[in-house]
């Protein structure tokens, strides 16, 4: 795919880059067993906080669940990223995040 290899960031997961799309293989953060909706993320990126917020209000006011922290900015590897994290009425998780 033209990515450089799989690198180990300090939580434990595989992160491979390209360009700007990232992929991220982890096991799941709950103790709980993978499944098709717990071990895995859909990451997408958002304008600004503000949209981020919106996204994460609007997706509780719609029924699903925050999970993790709150929307704020993370440390991850070397970036830092404005984040919100969803578990949706299925169990499937997504995140945009704002560079």
């Amino acid at each position: 795919m033209g990515c450089a290899p799989g690198v180990f960031d300090s939580k434990g997961r595989v992160v491979h880059r390209h360009d700007i799309q990232v992929l991220l293989i982890t096991k799941p953060i709950d103790d709980h067993p993978a499944t098709v909706s717990n071990g895995m993320t859909i990451g997408f990126t958002s304008a600004s906080p503000e949209i981020t917020d919106a996204w994460h209000e609007a997706g509780i006011a719609h029924g699903s669940e925050a999970i993790e922290n709150p929307p704020g900015v993370r440390q991850s590897g070397l970036d830092r990223l404005y984040l919100a994290y969803l578990r949706d009425p299925d169990g499937n998780s997504s995140v945009p995040c704002t560079a």
